[in-house]
């Protein structure tokens, strides 16, 4: 009887230790194979995303209305797009912060952040042991006000993370772009659809068919139709839509 005791209470001890991203956040995950280990990526909202790979832990433009960073794992390695108050927020950044923590930033979000390194577009670095390839992010024609674009290009970064032959496309805030053709061998995609900051449905639509990765992720959705999504991405074959709430 003191057996069968002890063995349960050492089996409610072993579930109730956090140990996952489900057990240390309420939001979604998914775990997508690699040739190098699972890799699990935690669902945060609007552009927060969190990623655990070999036992990393890569947090990318955390904000703290989309999550309590606190009861989440600290981050071996941080990844700002740009410094615009929804993609860089300093509160969020130190509850997650570690001693070693390092941060990759566009060269505007790195200037506020003692320590951080900039990333330039067009360079690969191997960050916290993740290599990570900095692209552009930009609008064509989205404007604040005539001839001043939402993002300008040259100021703002999207991220191609690899992790094993797996690569991760990250596209930050963006309009379909002429750069994303010479994206190669995109296996998962995260793009942005919320008008009048990113993309309409219909870039959306052609960025998947230049890109054509194998999985995509709208996100940044906004008030973005999500059903109205899926449905125009079905014309682009061989793409997975999976819909997470990124609003």
């Amino acid at each position: 009887m003191r057996k069968t005791l002890w063995l349960s209470g050492l089996l409610l001890l072993v579930l109730c230790v956090p140990g996952t991203a489900a057990a240390q956040s309420s939001k979604p995950s998914d775990t997508i194979r690699t040739d190098k280990g699972d890799l699990v990526i935690t669902f945060l909202g609007h552009a927060s995303l969190m990623f655990q790979w070999q036992g990393k832990v890569i947090q990318v433009d955390p904000w703290s209305t989309q999550a309590d960073y606190a009861t989440l794992p600290k981050a071996d390695l941080i990844l700002l797009t740009h410094e615009h108050r929804d993609h860089l927020d300093p509160l969020a950044i130190e509850a997650v912060r570690k001693g070693g923590t390092v941060i990759g930033a566009s060269a505007k979000a790195a200037a506020g952040l003692p320590g951080a390194v900039v990333l330039k577009i067009g360079e690969t670095r191997e960050l916290a042991a993740i290599r990570v390839e900095t692209v552009p992010a930009y609008n064509l024609k989205h404007m604040r006000s005539p001839g001043t674009p939402y993002h300008i290009k040259g100021d703002f970064n999207g991220y191609v993370l690899f992790f094993g032959s797996m690569r991760v496309y990250i596209a930050g805030d963006t309009e379909v772009i002429p750069e994303m053709a010479a994206l190669q061998g995109v296996d998962v995609a995260f793009l942005p659809v919320n008008l009048p900051h990113t993309m309409a449905i219909d870039m959306l639509v052609d960025a998947a068919r230049m890109i054509r990765p194998r999985i995509l992720y709208p996100y940044h959705t906004g008030d973005t139709d999500l059903a109205k999504v899926v449905a125009a991405l079905k014309a682009v074959p061989g793409v997975e839509t999976r819909v997470r709430p990124m609003k």
